[in-house]
């Protein structure tokens, strides 16, 4: 199997033709690799509180997840830049490095800060775990297979969305674990997993270099980090610090003219930058783009809300939690397998995210319409059709955008829509719990103001031994504690538990809101011909996918130089295609 970048005479070398054996395995690796990522963002989550009472850092602990998601969305875009550069392995591998060694140092934290600063180390790593895996795949296998494979990968998103919570809940309940305090091995199991994708990668993920060496968009680069972190810092803390005060303000400033100056260095770079901005003009790019960021804020927003309502309104663990969110799995996997034999069968992708952002508009609704006395069981079955929506949404369009990009620029465009996706998901989460926070006083104060006149709360109040102002003074701490409200009887609780449920209702009302303009964005997505072959043969001239798009009576070739020129032909050339096969 060849490796080298170039034959002689300077051609591009011969690309290597992948079997199904050979791609499962290096499967394996890339799968392992993206577990991580996604398995730390839940399990951390879980166990923050945990953590930070160990490390006397209570009110520090939003830097942790603050900074990690600060690095994790800034690399994303230099991966993808960089790899399509000097190529996709050495890159996946330094991501599980980076992130093992991170994980790593986490473990040894002695303060909240010094947890903050590891924990940015780590985002460097994550940020090329799930975009890079997601563009190997892309390279090695062509477009009409490859949905089959990237299911595997929505498998292991949903199922650390699961395993996090119960995992996290382990570790944070046991005082001691082998003599080590329990929440460290939250981030010290992350070693052996990190070690065993290395291992993997290393011996058989072998991709030819690429041919051509670019300069690297530097100020762009620098232009990008101007403009995120204030805006992530502010998405994060803005809810504690008040939107209007004079730290938001002035990372609205800072953020606002770091936009302004990677537009105008991206501009400047061309077809060297960052993310070239005539990708704008491929209209499957533009509409993933638009698609994923609409997706990301429902998504995540949602996720952020729906563990809350298990474990404060119906009283689950964080163990049971996670159980509880199972269906959602069984549903992402589902559909991410139907999905798959879907696009291999017919080659045609384009339906498969309408009807997912659809039914996730469903499940949003539905989730609206549940209160405090909703069977967890009836939950469970509204996180089916959720699930659902998921599966066939997301790798359709991570798809479509790698099936109408330039094969020398897949990795640009696969870590683009990811980045779009997490950026959604961030202002998202902000978003809809900053909505949560600002309610929920009012909705709890109209719980108790309804149930304070009848006989069952006047008893449970005698029972309870508590006086009117001691219960006000309790539900005072609430907000902070919840674990205030578990210790009450079930006639005093009630009325917070359905006041939490009115602040969730509205918060999956408004996802529900903007996942519907998802559904108008994704119904404009192109639907192009699927490619015979993958894009690694497409990059070194040989095999079936060599230029072509792979549709009989089709042999347009594929973009030579990267130009706008180019692109607009290429996407000009393949809707006519596209146009012709329909008629």
């Amino acid at each position: 199997m060849s490796t080298t970048g170039t034959a002689a005479g300077g051609h591009p070398a011969p690309a290597p033709a992948f079997t199904h054996r050979q791609i499962m395995v290096i499967l394996s690796g890339l799968l392992l690799g993206m577990f991580l990522a996604a398995l730390d963002q839940t399990i951390v989550a879980t166990a923050i509180r945990t953590i930070a009472d160990d490390l006397h850092g209570f009110d520090q602990q939003a830097w942790a997840t603050t900074a990690f998601l600060i690095t994790s969305t800034i690399s994303t875009p230099l991966y993808g830049k960089l790899s399509d550069t000097y190529g996709r392995r050495p890159f996946f591998m330094a991501a599980i490095v980076i992130f093992v060694v991170g994980s790593l140092l986490c473990g040894f934290s002695g303060s909240m800060y010094q947890l903050a600063a590891f924990r940015a180390l780590q985002g460097l790593g994550a940020g090329g775990l799930m975009s890079l895996a997601l563009t190997i795949i892309g390279d090695i296998v062509p477009a009409r297979e490859r949905a089959k494979y990237q299911a595997y990968f929505m498998a292991v998103f949903g199922t650390s969305s699961v395993l996090g919570p119960v995992v996290g809940g382990f570790f944070a309940g046991h005082d001691t674990i082998l003599g080590v305090t329990g929440w460290k091995w939250i981030f010290w199991i992350n070693v052996p997993i990190g070690i065993a994708a290395m291992v993997v990668v290393y011996r058989n993920l072998h991709l030819p270099k690429p041919g051509v060496r670019h300069r690297l968009d530097w100020p762009g680069a620098l232009a990008l980090v101007t403009a995120l972190v204030p805006l992530l810092v502010v998405a994060e803390q803005g809810r504690d610090w008040g939107w209007t005060s004079t730290a938001a303000l002035l990372c609205y400033a800072i953020g606002g003219a770091g936009v302004v100056a990677f537009v105008v260095a991206e501009r400047a770079m061309g077809d060297e930058a960052l993310l070239p901005l005539r990708l704008f003009r491929n209209r499957t790019f533009a509409v993933g783009s638009l698609g994923s960021f609409v997706l990301g804020m429902g998504m995540f927003g949602g996720f952020a809300v729906l563990p809350q309502y298990l474990q404060v309104v119906k009283g689950s663990t964080p163990t049971e939690g996670g159980l509880q969110m199972l269906p959602l799995t069984l549903g992402i996997i589902a559909a991410s397998a139907v999905c798959g034999q879907v696009i291999a069968r017919t080659g045609r992708y384009k339906p498969l995210p309408v009807i997912g952002t659809v039914l996730m508009v469903v499940a949003l609704l539905l989730f609206s319409r549940i209160d405090a006395d909703t069977p967890v069981w009836q939950t469970m079955l509204i996180m089916v059709v959720m699930g659902l929506g998921l599966g066939g949404n997301m790798q359709p369009v991570i798809l479509a955008v790698q099936n109408a990009s330039d094969p020398r620029e897949i990795g640009v465009a696969t870590s683009s829509v990811t980045f779009f996706r997490q950026m959604g998901g961030t202002l998202g989460t902000a978003v809809f719990l900053s909505i949560l926070f600002s309610t929920l006083g009012e909705r709890i104060a109209e719980g108790y103001q309804r149930a304070a006149g009848t006989p069952e709360f006047a008893a449970g109040l005698r029972d309870a031994g508590l006086t009117p102002q001691q219960l006000q003074e309790r539900l005072g701490q609430a907000t902070s504690n919840t674990s205030v409200v578990a210790a009450l009887p079930d006639v005093l609780s009630h009325p917070f538990r359905e006041g939490f449920t009115a602040s969730t209702s509205l918060i999956f009302l408004v996802a529900a809101g903007i996942m519907a303009i998802g559904v108008a964005v994704v119904a404009f997505l192109p639907s192009l011909p699927l490619r015979a072959g993958s894009p690694m043969a497409a990059r070194g001239g040989t095999g079936a996918g060599s230029g072509t798009e792979g549709v009989a009576g089709a042999a347009a070739p594929l973009p030579h130089d990267g130009g706008v020129a180019d692109a607009a032909t290429h996407d000009t050339r393949a809707e006519a295609r596209e146009a012709a096969s329909e008629r």
